[in-house]
């Protein structure tokens, strides 16, 4: 029944992906109807923007950076000033100048990293005009860099990647926005709450007062799913009542957090002109996903046995179970969007690994809006080179030559996520400042910054339970890490792309090595297995490894 279940989920997916890659194929090639594309000219020339210009990789990825800056300064204004702004209707004070930083940094990068509790430290007002924004174009920029990175690798020779004005405005405009509406009001049929009134002081059952946040949560929560943004209006995040409140709700997220990674796998098919590269690529990504998620289920079920017979409802929400909640939890932390239906902290120890290997990867299977697709090709070229060497011939992708500058690029964007995590993890597990966030002593002490690190690196925003995410030491440290996993993976991807659109597309001979098989399934799921093997072993040895170890010899943390 299980495994049924499993199954009809994936049925469902992977239908809608197909079919919104069909959709989303014409909103980046411009071939909408006549009415909506007048419309969208007419937006981009009211904003200033010159949608029949097309840019370099460089001033792409300008405008990128460009319009990433002025979203986090307009934001920690926000948050800065939310004390004395409107729609305050519970007189919440101001954000502190590190939580804002880290806070617009986090929403402004799609990791949605939340060290505060969105109820009870920030206004109607942030919650709509700073975070849900951000939920938009925050993911809207990963779409777009997605989209420029596989011109770069189909485009006929000279072409340009672009405009990302336009294609920020596209994805925004007829992707986001149509999907956000639909789950919005899906969700607020569901029970989620959607209003500007303040919270209600209730009286109880046994006589004592109860005050209940409310709010404008369901327009929040859509885009935070569809966006693989994760950002909760609640402290709690999804598994609160109140965003989550049904099995329907909790099943019609689920399938949001994969929907659009899952399509681009599909429109990249479709883009470069021949479908099978999509599936190839989809395939790659869901043996990995599957592998995962069979792990976290199983241990899961299985339950601890020092806690008694029965699966682990540690930290889980009974209306969800084991089963929904490993999918979730799965999901979450690979499509880096962070939200979550139960407590991660509360995971069996090798749940816990899974999860992290999700994210230290770079989030790629699946992984955020766009971001997952360009992150794997990242790993396409690294794979497509050792095959290059292993048969002794110049590696080609798509007709184009891989050579030394793309992959001093992609090695140079991969060692972001071993620099943010590792180094970053070491240094706070060093500095007594930082050390005040660990809850836990022994390897789930390490496993706690370990995963905070990574969740940091790889935009996802999720954490540990027990994990002190308001200390000023880790607000400050965080936001840097964010900073660092968002933007250099970003703008080496999108030279990579302008140097392959500069380079002529050979014709497919006998010797050319196919990269829509079987073969390049395999290949491609053990570049990015051996790549994260080799890099993080050790230290997730020291971590979930040895708390496993530990377990089994009957000792807990």
């Amino acid at each position: 029944m299980t495994l049924l279940a499993y199954a009809l989920y994936f049925i469902v997916l992977v239908g809608l992906g197909w079919a919104l890659a069909v959709w989303m194929a014409r909103v980046y090639d411009g071939t909408l109807p006549g009415p909506l594309l007048r419309f969208e000219s007419a937006l981009l020339r009211l904003c200033g923007a010159a949608p029949d210009r097309s840019m370099s990789w460089s001033a792409y990825a300008l405008a990128v950076l460009a319009f990433n800056l002025v979203g986090f300064v307009v934001l920690y204004t926000i948050l800065r000033l939310q004390g004395a702004l409107p729609l305050n209707p519970d007189g919440i004070a101001s954000v502190s100048p590190d939580l804002a930083f880290n806070t617009a940094v986090s929403f402004v990068t799609n990791t949605n990293w939340q060290a505060y509790s969105g109820e009870a430290q920030l206004s109607y007002l942030s919650q709509m005009a700073g975070l849900t924004v951000q939920n938009f174009v925050s993911a809207a920029t990963g779409m777009a860099v997605a989209v420029a990175v596989i011109r770069g690798f189909a485009a006929p020779k000279g072409s340009a990647l672009g405009n990302f004005w336009v294609d920020m405005t596209r994805s925004t405009l007829w992707i986001l926005l149509p999907l956000a509406i639909l789950l919005a009001v899906f969700l607020s049929w569901q029970g989620v709450p959607q209003t500007l009134q303040g919270a209600v002081t209730v009286t109880g059952v046994e006589g004592s007062e109860q005050v209940i946040a409310r709010g404008p949560a369901a327009a929040q929560i859509a885009i935070k799913q569809l966006g693989t943004n994760g950002g909760g209006f609640f402290g709690v995040n999804s598994a609160h009542p109140f965003e989550n409140p049904t099995i329907g709700s909790n099943l019609a997220q689920s399938l949001s957090i994969l929907l659009i990674p899952v399509a681009f796998c599909f429109l990249f098919g479709r883009m470069v002109g021949d479908r099978r590269q999509g599936w190839a690529i989809f395939a790659a990504m869901a043996v990995m996903f599957v592998a995962g998620l069979a792990v976290i289920h199983l241990y899961e079920v299985a339950g601890n046995p020092a806690l008694g017979l029965g699966a682990n409802m540690e930290g889980k929400e009974q209306r969800f179970g084991a089963m929904l909640s490993s999918l979730w939890a799965a999901s979450t932390t690979a499509a880096s969007n962070g939200s979550v239906n139960a407590m991660h902290d509360s995971f069996m120890p090798l749940s816990g690994l899974v999860m992290m290997v999700f994210m230290q990867i770079g989030e790629v299977i699946f992984g955020g809006v766009g971001a997952g697709l360009y992150g794997m090709l990242l790993y396409v070229v690294l794979a497509v080179f050792l095959a290059g060497l292993m048969v002794g011939r110049t590696p080609e992708y798509l007709g184009r030559k891989i050579e030394g500058r793309e992959v001093t690029l992609a090695v140079l964007a991969f060692l972001s996520m071993p620099l943010g995590i590792l180094v970053g993890g070491a240094i706070a597990s060093t500095v007594p400042a930082a050390l005040t966030s660990v809850q836990d002593a022994g390897p789930h002490g390490l496993s706690e910054i370990l995963y905070a690190y990574s969740s940091a690196t790889g935009n996802n925003g999720s954490a540990f339970g027990g994990w002190g995410a308001a200390n000023p030491w880790q607000t400050t440290a965080l936001g840097i890490i964010m900073l660092l996993g968002r933007y250099a993976i970003i703008v080496p991807l999108l030279a990579i792309a302008g140097s392959m659109v500069r380079k002529p597309q050979a014709p497919v001979t006998s010797g050319t090595f196919p990269t829509h098989g079987p073969l390049f399934v395999t290949l491609l799921v053990l570049t990015v297995v051996i790549l994260g093997a080799l890099t993080f072993f050790p230290v997730l040895a020291l971590g979930p490894i040895a708390e496993e170890t530990a377990r089994l010899a009957g000792e807990s943390f």
